[in-house]
């Protein structure tokens, strides 16, 4: 590893490790109700809210009604969100006039941004209206990433609270993550972006007519077009861009203003956006884990919890980077040696590429700066490994740390089978409820990647969409899936997404996957929050120490293993082994 990028490395985790200890506490205090630095400011904003919507603040709810409030606010922001994208043609804030979404493109796009994924089968410049990427997908942004968090809190009560019938209220949580935690960030790393040269403008598309028509189409193509013939003038998309870029990154979303996302440079122009990008990504869940901590009463809890997800993402990134840098042999032999830059942009190079790659399939973000597709089979591998790990490896603001939680408990379980020790976490008791709550958590997303794959293989309608043969287009369709069905929503590209099959398929792998581990999360915070505490005893498994911290590593890398193998076998191991001639 060069210099610049084992600096860039150790700056950016160094970075990270100094920010989620305050932004942690802070977040405890917001989703406590404690009075923070904001409080002066946003608590009447927050009382105008609740008036308004005839809310409750002393209205505590069990998990029953806490997970219908959460499944009926989904509900109605997918509808609107339908809505503005049938109805975008006749909408204002249109001044390329672009026509409304066909009807299975925006049925895929309502789900993939409600679910908090930003799977895009379109191009954001060509196929979204002003009013659709700032009513309709920036404001899903951030109640998306919303409604995780608060998932994520009221699993964290469950594990806290002693003898209780309730894990708190939605609405609440709800209002104040995005009051809080999410409006003020955006904004701050908004104006940030602006000053680097992200655009934010509500102009028509620019028209730029070239400085030398004559030497520009000399150039363009041999011979020489006539001068007569004409070449259009290439046409510059504008935006409101900073606004949902900042959004975007800080709650995992990924869905780009543009179709070349984080790769384009009106949208990451420089490599300090990028570096400030991927510390975006990586920022909230890294402190949920803080948060987690502080509610428990153990900070050592979270701190080990971090632990495990820096290792998972430390070692993912390093493997890419090697794979990216020894580069492909059948390259080399035409004399062409040096890290590997196809699919790469030159003013990130390898290093902040594979930094942001790892960041943004470690979590459920999605955005790129880099083509997955044009990495080295290892190095596209590798991506594809920590979706399918179930977004945990820092993972979705929210969905990350209750996924992790969910693995936590089947360690401590199966830990506690294999010494001998009661199976408890934090003072509660794990037994039958928990367990199934936690496998379906973990499974879910992993049993829809390998039915809807197989399918996709066998049905016409599948295989037709594919651009490439043999083992790399299998991958290309397992990574479509392992995106939609972990709520990533990055692509691999080389596979035409927009066709009823994958619109259709894609939409229900999202809502299936974010849904189904998400209320059965809430379930067994409710089982919890009713079990009474249990002093730890020499008998209690220490689950804040290192030798818990390595089992829990090796729990999650052998659940993805053991799910996945085959299927990537027959992928990106076995082209690189056709690549390397093995």
């Amino acid at each position: 590893m060069n210099g610049y990028d084992l600096s860039q490395a150790l700056l950016l985790f160094g970075a990270l490790l100094l920010l989620v200890k305050p932004l942690g506490a802070f977040m405890a205090a917001v989703y406590q109700g404690e009075r923070t630095l904001l409080s002066p400011v946003l608590i009447p904003c927050e009382r105008f809210i609740y008036r308004v919507c005839g809310i409750d603040r002393d209205d505590e709810m069990d998990w029953k009604r806490y997970a219908t409030a959460m499944l009926l606010f989904n509900a109605a922001a997918f509808a609107s969100l339908l809505a503005i994208l049938k109805l975008q043609g006749i909408l204002p804030l249109n001044p390329q006039r672009i026509p409304s979404f066909p009807w299975d493109m925006a049925l895929n796009t309502a789900v993939s941004f409600t679910t908090n994924t930003n799977w895009q089968a379109y191009g954001g410049e060509s196929a979204a209206s002003y009013f659709t990427q700032m009513a309709g997908l920036t404001v899903h942004n951030f109640v998306s990433a919303a409604t995780g968090m608060a998932i994520a809190v009221a699993l964290i009560r469950g594990f806290t609270r002693r003898r209780a019938a309730t894990i708190g209220n939605f609405w609440l949580d709800l209002t104040r993550g995005i009051l809080y935690i999410l409006l003020p960030l955006s904004l701050i790393f908004a104006v940030f972006l602006v000053s680097q040269g992200v655009i934010q403008n509500f102009s028509p598309y620019k028209s730029v007519p070239f400085l030398d028509q004559p030497d520009v189409r000399a150039a363009v193509t041999e011979p020489a077009i006539p001068l007569g013939s004409g070449v259009p003038e290439p046409t510059i998309p504008m935006g409101p861009v900073a606004s949902q870029e900042a959004i975007k990154e800080l709650g995992t979303n990924g869905g780009g203003f543009f179709n070349a996302n984080s790769a384009h440079p009106y949208e990451n122009p420089t490599p300090l956006t990028n570096f400030v990008e991927i510390l975006l990504i990586l920022l909230i869940p890294g402190a949920l884990t803080q948060t987690f901590g502080v509610m428990a009463g153990n900070p050592k809890q979270g701190w080990a919890i971090l632990a495990v997800m820096l290792i998972l993402l430390v070692t993912a990134a390093g493997v890419m980077y090697m794979a990216e840098t020894n580069g492909n042999p059948l390259v080399t032999r035409l004399g062409v040696s040096g890290p590997y830059l196809e699919g790469k942009e030159v003013r990130f190079g390898v290093g902040g590429s594979v930094l942001f790659s790892a960041a943004t399939t470690g979590t459920s973000c999605g955005a790129v700066n880099a083509m997955h597709d044009s990495f080295t089979p290892l190095g596209g591998m590798i991506p594809l490994m920590l979706i399918l790990l179930g977004e945990v490896v820092f993972g979705g603001v929210g969905s990350g740390l209750y996924t992790m939680l969910a693995f936590v408990v089947i360690a401590v379980f199966v830990a506690g089978l294999m010494i001998g020790r009661t199976p408890e976490y934090l003072g509660k008791k794990i037994e039958v409820r928990e367990m199934w709550m936690s496998i379906i958590a973990v499974l879910t997303a992993g049993l829809l990647v390998l039915v809807l794959s197989g399918a996709a293989m066998i049905l016409p309608a599948g295989t037709s969409a594919m651009a490439n043969p043999g083992e790399h287009g299998l991958t290309e369709v397992l990574y479509a899936f392992a995106s939609t069905s972990n709520n990533n929503g990055s692509a691999f590209a080389g596979l035409n997404a927009n066709t009823v099959f994958y619109n259709l398929a894609g939409a229900f792998a999202m809502l299936i996957g974010r849904f189904v581990p998400a209320v059965a999360m809430l379930a067994m915070a409710g089982s919890l929050a009713a079990k009474k505490y249990v002093p730890p005893s020499l008998g209690t498994l220490p689950t804040d120490r290192l030798p818990f911290v390595l089992w829990l590593s090796l729990v999650i890398v052998i659940v993805g293993a053991l799910t996945f193998f085959p299927a990537l076998a027959m992928g990106p191991i076995a082209e690189h082994l056709t690549m390397t001639g093995v």
